[in-house]
């Protein structure tokens, strides 16, 4: 078997003790140059790089191994700049059958700035020095992780609509039918001679025609929120959206004995936008507002900007939303009253980031709820990639 060739660095190291004053400064000045050309290495990597002591202590770490856990000086604790990552460590190195494994850890850092990373250690022994180090590979997996969970998201949404749209145009068969059949008695009905009866049955045959027609207009309104289709965008004042909605729903507000407030400035910016997406939007969010309320309660609908952006904020005094409901609030199907059907505020957000904007809520148990729309101004809008 071939022996392990040893090159000329290692063969001089091996007579040091040979070397006169010349020579070993020359060793040495040979020695600091490549500890220079390795360190410049390391450092145009981008995955990050560390050796650490068995008790955690970071003995070297190139430069983006320092930007991604905020190592500022020699010898820090990597298990104090990464809470929790010895316990993982420790239990699997006590299962470990040589108590010495090579492992994979991914992680969430919140400093110095919030990202996902993924963790390679592997143990090794520095020629006779008996203490072991653990070398350790970082690599800042945070574009990955959110590209992966945004199209598993994207991918879970899509069916779901498919599935919502599929029901409700399955629903539309049997409202025609309705439709026709009602027609059908109305006509064979007028055909009779007058009397108390007949003009009573003429109402209640008015009263279905009409319910079937709201029924249908639902379904014709969902089918159209629910459709993913890019947005016609076009310049329009976000004012002018909010009134024709408000007029839409004043009927109802009233007959809840809902009070609205308005700031609605005559001078806010122009957003490019689908007028009907924004009005679906502005419906539900009303609509959300007034179930939350008893009789009586106040909305308040607020328009302000900056010089990048255009903000909506919706205010109520309903019964507010239980803090363990709020994380779940744009998950499809998820909803907290009793005839909802969950996916008014998924259809919200989805509309909100095909636009390019943004959705907030805020909201305390008893007190109400705010939501913001953020929505960018026409002259800060970048062009939409298409999708895939």
């Amino acid at each position: 078997m071939a022996g392990k060739k040893t090159s000329s660095l290692e063969r001089l190291l091996e007579r040091i003790d040979q070397l006169d004053s010349a020579n070993l400064h020359n060793l040495v000045q040979r020695l600091a140059r490549e500890r220079t050309l390795l360190e410049g290495v390391f450092n145009t990597l981008q995955e990050g790089v560390l050796v650490i002591d068995a008790e955690g202590a970071v003995e070297y770490a190139n430069a983006a191994a320092e930007r991604l856990i905020g190592l500022k000086e020699p010898g820090a604790s990597l298990w104090r700049l990464v809470p929790g990552l010895r316990a993982s460590i420790d239990g699997a190195t006590s299962a470990a059958p040589d108590g010495a494994p090579m492992l994979t850890r991914e992680f969430e850092l919140a400093y110095p700035t919030p990202r996902v990373v993924r963790l390679y250690m592997v143990p090794f022994h520095e020629g006779e020095n008996p203490h072991r180090r653990f070398a350790i590979i970082l690599t800042d997996i945070t574009g990955e992780k959110k590209s992966t969970d945004e199209r598993i998201e994207n991918e879970r949404i899509s069916s779901i609509l498919l599935l919502a749209a599929g029901v409700a145009h399955e629903l539309g068969n049997p409202l025609n039918s309705l439709t026709i059949h009602l027609q059908l008695i109305e006509r064979r009905l007028k055909k009779l001679p007058g009397s108390r009866e007949a003009r009573a049955l003429e109402d209640s045959i008015k009263v279905c025609q009409d319910e079937v027609a709201r029924l249908d207009g639902i379904i014709r309104n969902f089918l159209e929120a629910v459709r993913p289709r890019p947005p016609d965008l076009a310049e329009l004042k976000v004012n002018e959206v909010i009134d024709d909605v408000l007029r839409f729903q004043a009927k109802e507000l009233e007959d809840r004995d809902i009070v609205v407030d308005c700031e609605l400035p005559a001078g806010s910016p122009v957003i490019m936008a689908d007028r009907g997406q924004l009005k679906q939007v502005f419906f539900n969010l009303i609509k959300n507002a007034m179930e939350a309320m008893q009789a009586g309660g106040r909305l308040s609908l607020k328009v302000r900007w900056d010089d990048d952006s255009v903000f909506v904020a919706l205010a109520d005094t309903g019964s507010g939303i239980k803090a363990e409901d709020l994380a779940r609030l744009f998950q499809p199907y998820h909803t907290t009253k009793v005839t909802g059907h969950g996916l008014g505020l998924m259809i919200v957000q989805r509309i909100m980031r095909d636009h390019g904007g943004h959705v907030g809520i805020e909201s305390k148990e008893g007190v109400g709820t705010v939501v913001t729309l953020q929505f960018p101004q026409k002259h800060r809008r970048v062009r939409m990639l298409p999708a895939g």
